[in-house]
């Protein structure tokens, strides 16, 4: 089994988060690799993942990252995979971590989901594999009505709880 997609994280202290994108993968039976990789501690590293991440099979790559959050810039300035940034909260309210995503200077784009967003990441990877990928793309339409089902059972539950002003 080849991985199609790669999470990668600044440091394990952020696989807490990461988790979320690890279990929807494999809920999807996408395969995956997780890696822990820094910008900053070694970009050697960073540089030959990214540069050999097609070859690989990889066909998107979730990157995050907290602070100053370079991890997905730098991985997006050199491969020409789709890349999704996770902002992780780690300080300054996460707000530094989302910036350093988000901004992106032109031609070097980073998909930015929210804050601790790993799920939608993982699940935005799970759209564009989807593109070209038949079977995945039930997957994407299953997931998606489950979630209209989701809705309409908890609206049928709400319905039941009595108050004494609700009408």
């Amino acid at each position: 089994m080849q991985a199609k997609v790669s999470i990668i994280m600044g440091s394990t202290s952020d696989l807490p988060v990461m988790e979320a994108a690890a279990k929807f993968l494999n809920e999807m039976q996408i395969p995956f690799e997780m890696n822990a990789l820094s910008a900053h501690r070694t970009p050697e590293k960073v540089i030959e993942f990214a540069e050999t991440a097609y070859a690989r099979g990889i066909r998107v790559i979730i990157a995050a990252a907290g602070m100053a959050a370079h991890l997905p810039g730098v991985i997006a300035a050199i491969t020409p995979l789709p890349v999704i940034g996770v902002p992780i909260k780690s300080s300054l309210e996460g707000m530094d971590a989302i910036l350093s995503i988000l901004q992106m200077p032109p031609g070097i784009p980073v998909a930015t989901v929210a804050l601790n967003g790993a799920q939608n990441a993982a699940i935005l990877a799970l759209e564009i594999l989807a593109c070209s990928d038949e079977a995945l793309y039930n997957k994407m339409l299953e997931f998606k009505a489950n979630l209209k089902t989701k809705i309409t059972k908890a609206n049928e539950e709400l319905a039941l709880i009595k108050y004494d002003y609700k009408v």
